[in-house]
């Protein structure tokens, strides 16, 4: 099927009528649409769409816009099994997965809707007789939203949401890989009826759509989820102009296992982060950093439920689906190839899966490597895949110095019973978000969520921050005597 660009509430094909098709990562025989390969031209549209917009939308006041938004969100609770049918088709996580991720957007998406109703600033007391002071938060206008294809409803959902409930107007850009799940989170909004203008919905490559969106003079705001190298090129980009940016980026992160840990908790909580969603989601655990004295006992367990995981096609009944196209299996296995290269012991997995139907999918099998150290790409570098890397420490201090020699800051999480491990460990770990006893890629949507180091940078999504990217201050005095 053909599909097309949403601009100024219309339905229309891109100015040069080239498109690219998408297909099922589970069977690349099936492509499941063809997208507009659209231009600078048609981005410069969509953001003129929006502009135009803006004053209207901000015009009507919150309430109303909070009744926009909670429609949307009524319309996708009863689309919920049908848009979790597009995101496994698309992506190839389970149709198990898919639902969660739509939940999840719903979740998201309520949270923001209630802080922008509740949205104000603040009354200080001022230091002059007979002056009234207070502060106020206005959007900024055009927002430019690039989704990644990992979590491409629930990240639109986190971001476009807080940034239309604050009043500004959006141009989104969905993930090449799945355009159709972008369209679904656009439909919701068309169908609860949101002004021409407000969203404005454009497929196409980062070098032309993703280029003008960053660089267009109207765009205020950029908010990003994707790769390290793409967001720092971003950022260069930005740097003259001074365009606010958000950048959700990378991750490689630890799980770090103590000697008095619930080794069973552990595992379980190692295996679901590293391995559900095919291993791609941001937040995945990608080293479990062990100490030596339950290393064994502790990768025992681990094989055990590594080897139990069943994989296939996302619409049947199994517990990870294929890993998201083509370029993605390709660069997952040639990090499995330099893992045995450097040296790394193949635990488990580690092949492509072409048997029962699978030839013509991206299935990987859940990949272990053991005796790894630290200097090891595995062990350094994001491979965004169902493999997982076990580094074996003497220590605490050693096993908390192991988790932050990367370059990334995303998430991280303990297995300890220590009330004081725990504590030191929350305190110097070098993340945005951190867990005890729990996976690393546990969240919840009313607190914020962003990395430090490589893996984030401006103010974080979600929670109160969620809005406040989307903001800025106006400050008033009122000499009334």
């Amino acid at each position: 099927m053909d599909y097309q660009n949403y601009i100024d509430g219309r339905w229309v094909a891109s100015s040069d009528g080239k498109t690219f098709e998408q297909r099922n990562p589970a069977n690349l025989e099936e492509v499941t649409g063809h997208w507009p390969k659209s231009t600078r031209e048609d981005a410069k549209q969509a953001i003129e769409s929006s502009h135009a917009a803006f004053a209207d939308w901000v015009g009507i006041g919150v309430h109303k816009r909070a009744e926009y938004l909670s429609k949307a969100v009524a319309v996708m609770k009863g689309r919920a099994e049908e848009i979790a049918a597009i995101l496994t088709a698309e992506n190839g996580k389970t149709l198990n997965e898919s639902r969660t991720e739509v939940s999840s957007a719903v979740r998201e998406m309520e949270f923001q809707i209630a802080q922008g109703v509740a949205m104000c600033g603040e009354t200080v007391p001022s230091s002059t007789p007979g002056v009234f002071a207070y502060s106020v938060r206005r959007p900024v206008g055009v927002a430019s939203i690039i989704s990644p294809w990992n979590f491409p409803f629930n990240v639109p959902g986190r971001k476009c949401t807080p940034a239309l409930i604050s009043g500004n107007t959006i141009v989104f850009k969905p993930a090449s890989l799945t355009p159709k799940a972008g369209k679904a989170f656009v439909d919701v909004f068309i169908e609860a009826g949101l002004p021409p203008g407000v969203l404005n919905f454009v497929a196409g490559g980062g070098g032309t759509v993703g280029e003008e969106m960053i660089t267009n003079p109207l765009v205020e705001a950029i908010s990003f989820t994707g790769s390290t190298g793409v967001g720092k090129s971003i950022q260069q980009s930005v740097a003259q102009t001074l365009v606010r940016t958000q950048l959700e980026l990378g991750g490689k992160n630890p799980a770090v296992i103590m000697e008095d840990a619930d080794l069973d908790k552990a595992a379980d909580a190692v295996a679901t982060a590293a391995y559900a969603c095919a291993g791609q989601w941001c937040t995945s655990t990608s080293r479990a950093i062990v100490v030596r004295e339950v290393a064994e006992a502790f990768n025992a367990k681990l094989l055990e439920r590594v080897k139990a995981i069943r994989v296939g096609d996302g619409r049947g009944d199994v517990d990870m689906g294929p890993v998201c196209g083509s370029d993605q299996l390709a660069s997952i296995m040639g990090y499995i190839n330099i893992g045995q290269e450097e040296g790394a012991t193949l635990a488990a997995g580690g092949h492509r899966l072409t048997a029962d139907g699978m030839d013509q999918g991206c299935f990987i099998e859940p990949t272990v490597f053991t005796d790894v150290q630290p200097e090891m790409r595995i062990a350094q570098e994001e491979i965004f895949g169902p493999v997982l890397s076990v580094l074996v420490a003497d220590n605490f201090d050693e096993a908390l110095e192991l988790a932050n020699r990367v370059e990334f800051g995303l998430s991280s999480s303990i297995f300890t019973k220590d009330l004081s491990r725990a504590f030191q460990f929350l305190e110097k770990t070098e993340v945005g978000l951190t867990h005890v006893n729990m996976m690393t890629a546990y969240r919840e949507p009313q607190l914020s969520f962003g990395g430090v180091k490589s893996s984030g940078h401006g103010i974080p999504e979600s929670g109160k921050t969620g809005i406040e990217f989307f903001t800025e201050h106006k400050v008033a005095f009122i000499n009334y005597a």
